[in-house]
Parts: structure tokens; C-alpha cells; sequence
């Protein structure tokens, strides 16, 4: 008669350890393989989900604990009042934000002057890229710049060789639903946000203070 072995913590913990050590060499492995050279990125959120501008905005947090400067232009919110940019306004000369657009395109209903506006926003964009060549900023986010690419509010070509010929430091955060083709191929990496719930399409709850601006 056989009797099977009780299977103690201890042996749980071990057979843990050992499975985290085996991951640990694998992963060893990888980042030796990686190109030591860094570069500045092009990251593009975009997608019908939840949470592109705000992913975005934790990369400015992460980058102003680093010690680095943002600077912030925003293509369709410039009427709205968000926490971010009272939060932001906080950190000085840190993080510079420009809200630049009239509004949400169906609240302004004037697509002549919803282009003056992305190309002034775009000009400010020139500007920021200008000077990121002077070492002034590392970081740039360009909220809702998809957006405004797919109403065709801007030339797309003319964006994406700017921000392919962006200093070799700075990191560009693009966001908005609909990315073009061209800028998706460019990027160094892209997050899709994929809508599984939302609380305004599915719960009939209204855009709310803290979570959604």
C-alpha cells in the first residue's frame, strides 16, 4: 500500500522559486539580446477603448519624476477645463500645455474653422519640435492628433515625415481613435485600446469629474 506524499508550503515555495528562476534566465537572456542604444520613440494609443489620453498623461507624470520636460499640445479639448491641465499647470516650466482645438467637432459644427484650429495647433507642434532640438524638451504629446488625421483636418504625409524627423531624443506620444496606416507602420510601439464596457456607450452614465476629464 502506497500513501502520497503531503505536500507541504515549503515544497510549494520551492517548486515556485524554481519556476521564477527559470523565467528570470529566460528573461536575462532577452534583455542581453537587446541593442544597448536608446532612442527616442514614436508610441501611438489609439483604438475605440478607454484610457488613450490617460496613458498618455501617466507617461508625463513618469517622465516629470525623471526629471524631464514635456510639453503637451491638445487638438480637440481646448474648451474643456480637465484635471490634467489644472494638475499640470502645478509643475512650472516642467510641462508646458497647449490646449489648442475649439472643441469636440460636433459641438463646434464649423469644419473650416476646426482646420484653422488643427493648423495652428500644428504650428505650436513645428515649434515644440524646433526647440526639442535645442535639448528644451524630451517629451511631446500630441492628444487626439489621430483624430484629427482621419477628419483630414491636416496633411498626413506633412505629419508623419515631421515627427519621423523629430530629434533623435525626444519621445512622441500620439493619441486619438483611427491612427492612419503610415503612422501605425512608423511607430516604435502602438497600444490599441480595445472597448470591452463603458460606462457612458453601455451604462447610460454621463462623462464624470476625475475619470473622464
Amino acid at each position: 500500500m502506497t500513501t502520497e506524499k503531503t505536500v507541504t508550503t515549503e515544497d510549494i515555495n520551492q517548486r515556485a522559486n524554481r519556476k521564477s528562476a527559470a523565467r528570470k534566465r529566460v528573461q536575462d537572456k532577452e534583455v542581453a539580446s537587446k541593442k544597448k542604444r536608446k532612442k527616442g520613440l514614436l508610441i501611438v494609443h489609439s483604438g475605440n477603448g478607454k484610457g488613450k489620453s490617460t496613458a498618455a498623461f501617466g507617461l508625463c507624470v513618469r517622465a516629470l519624476g525623471n526629471g524631464m520636460r514635456v510639453a503637451v499640445v491638445q487638438f480637440t479639448k481646448g474648451k474643456w477645463r480637465t484635471g490634467e491641465r489644472t494638475f499640470f499647470e502645478g509643475f512650472g516650466d516642467a510641462i508646458v500645455f497647449k490646449s489648442m482645438g475649439e472643441g469636440f467637432t460636433w459641438e463646434t459644427q464649423d469644419r473650416q474653422g476646426d482646420i484653422q484650429a488643427a493648423e495652428k495647433a500644428w504650428e505650436q507642434v513645428e515649434a515644440f519640435l524646433a526647440e526639442a532640438a535645442e535639448g528644451v524638451w524630451q517629451l511631446l504629446v500630441l492628444d487626439e492628433l489621430n483624430s484629427i488625421l482621419r477628419y483630414g483636418y491636416l496633411d498626413e504625409a506633412r505629419v508623419v515625415r515631421a515627427l519621423m524627423a523629430r530629434p533623435p531624443p525626444l519621445h512622441v506620444v500620439v493619441t486619438g481613435r483611427g491612427a492612419p496606416k503610415a503612422l501605425l507602420e512608423q511607430a516604435d510601439t502602438v497600444t490599441e485600446m480595445v472597448a470591452v464596457k463603458h460606462a457612458y456607450r453601455d451604462g447610460g452614465v454621463r462623462a464624470q469629474k476625475g475619470i473622464e476629464f
